[in-house]
């Protein structure tokens, strides 16, 4: 099992920058893909990042593609999500989730572990 927790959300102008991180307890953490989900008020939860065991491969939602950079550090069980170039649209909750899955998957029915998220809002 696998008990993640995001840390890193807050307040932030149009424009700016904010770097989102999930510590994951456990031994196992380079055997999960990961992924990054948010939620809108209003909106259902959706995928926005995913990288692979190794760190090798990653995938974006189409909406935050040239923005928002996912990456991994396997010896120190944490995953990262950099936001650049900050839209209000960007405002929501943003959850970590770890999948047994081989390849990456913006299927959040293949994560089975999430964090209890962070949130992120961004003015105009």
């Amino acid at each position: 099992q696998v008990q993640l927790v995001e840390s890193g959300g807050g307040l932030v102008q149009a424009g700016g920058s904010l770097r989102l991180s999930c510590a994951a307890s456990g031994r196992t953490f380079r055997q999960y893909v990961m992924g990054w989900f948010r939620r809108a008020p209003g909106k259902e939860r959706e995928f926005v990042a995913a990288i692979s065991r190794s760190g090798s491969s990653t995938y974006y939602a189409n909406s935050v593609k040239g923005r928002f950079t996912i990456s991994r550090d396997n010896a120190k069980n944490t995953v990262f999500l950099q936001m650049n170039s900050l839209k209000p649209e960007d405002t929501a909750v943003y959850y970590c989730a770890a999948a047994n899955t081989y390849a990456t998957s913006s299927n959040l029915n293949d994560y089975a572990y999430w964090g209890q998220g962070t949130q992120v809002t961004v003015s105009s």
